[in-house]
């Protein structure tokens, strides 16, 4: 799957639902869908700075590609990083270093979260650009 169709899939599941409630519960499953993360790797280098909640991201380069896991003890949070890491997961460092990160307005993640949440919604986006610039 492309990274466009990724983005696409998103959207088109975000707009099976027509309350804002629906949307926090498919994060929230999504959330619960994460693979388990390694408590070792709960460390300060892993923290995303800038959220509110404790975001922890860890990432390998394997074959010019980056894959990530990432854990959080938020639950709304952990949705928010596994619909991320859901789309940019196994793309190469051009790939995300490049994109635009656009879905995320156009699923009107922006408007519906509280201005802290945004804020971290910002930094996980700031660290995966940054991750892929370094590996780059």
């Amino acid at each position: 799957m492309t990274l466009q169709d990724a983005k696409q899939a998103v959207v088109d599941d975000f707009s099976l639902y027509d309350e804002w409630l629906d949307k926090y519960e498919y994060l929230i499953e999504l959330g619960k869908s994460l693979e388990p993360f390694d408590e070792t790797h709960k460390t300060e280098d892993r923290l995303i700075k800038g959220c509110q909640s404790r975001v922890w991201l860890d990432w390998k380069l394997v074959d010019g590609k980056l894959y990530f896991t990432a854990d959080s003890d938020a639950i709304i949070t952990k949705g928010i990083i596994s619909l991320l890491i859901g789309v940019y997961s196994g793309r190469t460092p051009a790939e995300i270093a490049g994109d635009d990160f656009g879905f995320v307005r156009e699923i009107g993640l922006h408007e519906n979260l509280s201005p802290t949440r945004v804020g971290g919604l910002r930094s996980m986006i700031e660290t995966l650009q940054r991750i892929a610039r370094e590996n780059a």
